[in-house]
């Protein structure tokens, strides 16, 4: 896998492409000061500020308060940045979910008082986005699978605010996956539950969304190997949701990646659309916003790949002589 396929999956790269065919998405740069506020962990976890401009003529230094060692550090202060979002979420209707540049901070979602990513205001994204430990491949490893990686993470970072939607059917949510340029495969994405409703919609769901890609993705995207997320509306349309790497560790959901990788389907070739079509088809999974990713370590799962390329790389240092020293 190389950088730059990786670097066209990032939100900013792709969303003005394929803007018409997406959610409504309000794109922020993030400040580097507000990057190192997420990743520092030396101190008492504390949300940033709300800057409130009324209130700084009214600050007083306490008479007391010589000793400045004995003071607690100050919680960060985003001002410039903080009303940037405001602006955004407003211009959404009110209500949305965050992302930084590949990722959305779902593993944090049992830590909001929704249970879910809905933010109504900055407080509520800093929050997500501070308790997600997943985000931290987007910060720090966003490159460490690259075979030509010139950098652990990009140079600048960026907060996707999303309209949120809460006629949202999570059921309605697939991951396309797609090999040299063809549609090789698509996953029914929310693989804990079983939904009758895809049973009696599986035909028509996989040629609406065999549509999207030929008319809209196929000639669009540059690489020839990845995936790529839609969800279909209540009226039936096909909105991309995102985009992610040809990878271990993008989960292949109903699939594995053996049998992604070894595919004969050509274009033109009907192509497999799995779902969960029965209650014994049910995939492990908790229903406390741990991604199924993060559980799934049976054969051909990303996890079992990823084991296997890190058992590979150290055969050869175990059978050196100097490993027998």
């Amino acid at each position: 896998m190389k950088e730059e396929e990786v670097k066209r999956c990032q939100i900013q790269e792709w969303y003005p492409k394929f803007k018409s065919v997406s959610i409504k998405t309000q794109i922020l740069e993030l400040p580097e000061s507000f990057v190192g506020y997420l990743l520092d962990d030396s101190g008492p976890f504390l949300l940033p500020e709300i800057h409130n401009p009324e209130e700084e003529d009214d600050f007083q230094v306490p008479e007391d308060s010589d000793d400045e060692s004995e003071q607690p550090s100050p919680p960060p202060c985003f001002p410039e940045f903080e009303l940037a979002v405001k602006q955004s979420i407003g211009t959404l209707d009110g209500a949305v979910f965050p992302k930084l540049n590949w990722s959305a901070p779902k593993d944090a979602a049992w830590i909001s008082t929704t249970g879910n990513l809905k933010c109504t205001c900055f407080s509520e994204i800093a929050l997500l986005l501070k308790s997600s430990e997943s985000l931290t491949h987007d910060l720090c490893h966003a490159f460490g699978s690259c075979d030509d990686t010139t950098s652990s993470r990009p140079s600048t970072f960026y907060l996707a605010l999303r309209k949120w939607y809460p006629t949202f059917h999570p059921e309605m949510e697939f991951r396309c996956f797609v090999s040299r340029g063809v549609l090789v495969g698509i996953s029914q994405r929310e693989v804990t539950s079983f939904y009758p409703v895809l049973v009696e919609k599986k035909e028509d769901l996989k040629n609406s969304i065999q549509e999207l890609f030929t008319e809209n993705v196929q000639q669009v995207f540059e690489s020839e190997n990845y995936t790529f997320g839609v969800y279909v509306t209540n009226k039936g349309k096909i909105k991309i949701i995102d985009f992610n790497p040809w990878a271990p560790f993008t989960l292949p959901l109903l699939f594995d990646w053996e049998e992604l990788e070894m595919s004969s389907v050509e274009e033109g070739d009907s192509v497999p659309f799995r779902i969960v079509d029965t209650r014994c088809g049910v995939r492990p999974g908790l229903k406390t916003a741990v991604p199924y990713d993060y559980l799934d370590t049976s054969p051909g799962s990303g996890w079992d790949q990823v084991f296997r390329n890190r058992n590979a790389d150290e055969e050869p240092r175990m059978q050196s002589p100097e490993a027998g020293a």
